[in-house]
């Protein structure tokens, strides 16, 4: 017993001992992460978990935390979440022994001499034979394989980190089906604002139709004007079927991203609204802030971590491997007597592997390899990161622009084409002029709702850009998803 506590406490020594590298978190510096962002921005810090209330709209943030509870891509990334987890329990159990146990029972009868016979009441002698014995058995049997150069620990230590980068890759599709419900409820606002406004062009050019008509026949003008303003009205009028199709496109895209059918949204949104305006200005932070905020970027780096581990795995092979293995066993003709006979063993065997043809070190550098391409892929996640918050910023301060100056040419082309309309009435100014009057006033108003529009989506990608729509203090893992009353398969 004492052989085994020694032997015992050897391996578990031993098996301190892991070879290949260990992980280091690279910083900033190393990823190729500048200490502030190439364009103007708030480097303040805000708190993004819910970024769709900064809309003060309760419709689209009622879509987006639906699609983020019933999305169908959101369901399979739980269930690849869920998946993710097991080999990392099976790893763990791979630290711990395996234990069986067995029992038996044999009932030996001796037919022939000796035994005792009765007579059954018709007569009929039955001979019962020479007696019987029982044998009963008990066993038990252990066997552990230590890892000795810590195979199972980077095991352990790289199903972790797959486990995690899964977790992380859930959040990243949360922020994605979050920043396309709310980027179609945008457009499906601007498409109703873009319909209103050609049809409030209808009702002018309409009169204007009928203006025309009046000076043909009253001889003071050629029919040109009247066919023009046919033209123009014709033209106008075939813009809105296009914009209803778009219309439908967008509201149906949410009916399913919300996990619906196509058509569940268009009672509930059939009611024309604005589009979604945000607050002026977004707290970005500094660039080494993605490292932590980002989903995908802290992805990446689990994936670098397994990838260093699975180093450790391989190399390990390289070595020796212990394997101990133990048995008890009992033999007794009753129950009683079972512990009264008690055997056992037990075995301590090193395997080393010879000759492999380079096999073993071949795969660890090709773990190496991976581990690289892995490093690779990390940095590049973290500089595409940055050229997501970058390229939103600019978006976003160019919209507002765009919004600032067709503000201005609208009011200028209202005026224009309200004067051109009572020119032409007075005819002080041809059909010509009034035409390019009221077709500029209606670029203006599309080119305000377009720049609205654009507004508002590239605020929605700088929120996601910046990591906003999860908790970036947790790791999510399938415990966390349940508490956030996610919706899960069972």
């Amino acid at each position: 017993m004492v052989r085994a506590r020694v032997l015992l406490l050897s391996a578990a020594t031993l098996s301190a001992c892991s070879v290949g590298p260990d992980y280091r978190p690279r910083t900033p510096a190393e990823l190729g992460v500048p200490e502030a962002y190439s364009v103007p921005g708030a480097p303040t810090r805000e708190d993004l978990t819910r970024w769709w209330n900064r809309f003060d709209d309760p419709v689209l943030g009622r879509l987006v935390e639906q699609a983020a509870a019933n999305n169908t891509d959101v369901a399979q990334a739980i269930a690849r979440l869920r998946q993710a987890r097991e080999p990392l329990v099976q790893s763990r159990g791979s630290l711990l022994p395996t234990v069986s146990g067995s029992t038996g029972y044999q009932r030996n009868e001796n037919l022939r001499g000796g035994g005792r016979s009765f007579t059954l009441p018709d007569g009929t002698v039955v001979d019962t034979g020479g007696g019987g014995t029982n044998n009963f058995s008990v066993g038990l049997s252990a066997s552990w394989q230590v890892g000795i150069f810590g195979e199972l620990r980077r095991t352990v230590e790289a199903t972790r980190a797959q486990y995690e980068s899964a977790g992380y890759d859930y959040a990243g599709v949360i922020q994605t089906v979050q920043s396309e419900t709310a980027r179609n409820y945008v457009l499906a606002r601007a498409y109703q604002a873009q319909i209103a406004n050609a049809r409030a062009s209808l009702t002018l050019q309409d009169d204007n139709l009928e203006i025309a008509g009046f000076r043909v026949q009253a001889g003071l003008v050629s029919s040109l004007d009247s066919e023009q303003a046919r033209v123009q009205r014709a033209q106008t009028a075939a813009t809105i079927p296009s914009l209803e199709q778009q219309y439908n496109a967008a509201v149906s895209r949410l009916g399913v991203l919300t996990g619906q059918a196509p058509g569940a949204l268009k009672g509930e949104l059939v009611a024309a609204k604005p589009i979604p305006t945000g607050p002026a200005s977004v707290g970005i932070g500094i660039p080494a802030d993605t490292l932590r905020q980002r989903p995908d970027v802290r992805s990446a780096e689990r994936a670098l971590a397994a990838a260093t581990a699975q180093i450790g795995v391989a190399k390990a092979r390289l070595y020796p491997a212990l394997a101990i293995t133990g048995n008890i066993n009992t033999n007794a003709t009753s129950i009683g007597n079972i512990g009264d006979a008690i055997t056992g063993g037990l075995f301590a065997g090193l395997t080393q592997a010879i000759f492999n043809g380079g096999r073993l070190r071949s795969q660890v550098r090709g773990q190496e390899a991976i581990a690289e391409a892995a490093l690779a892929a990390y940095k590049g996640t973290v500089l595409l990161a940055l050229e997501d918050v970058e390229n939103a910023i600019v978006a976003l301060t160019t919209a507002q622009a765009r919004e600032r100056e067709f503000a201005i040419a609208l009011d200028a082309a209202n005026t224009s084409a309200i004067l051109s309309r009572s020119q032409y009435r007075s005819g002080l100014t041809d059909f010509t002029t009034l035409n390019q009057q009221e077709a500029a006033l209606l670029s203006a108003r599309n080119g305000l709702t377009q720049a609205r529009s654009d507004a508002a989506t590239a605020l929605v990608a700088l929120y996601v850009a910046l990591g906003g729509g999860w908790d970036a203090n947790t790791i999510p893992d399938v415990d966390t998803v349940r508490a956030a009353n996610v919706t899960e398969p069972r």
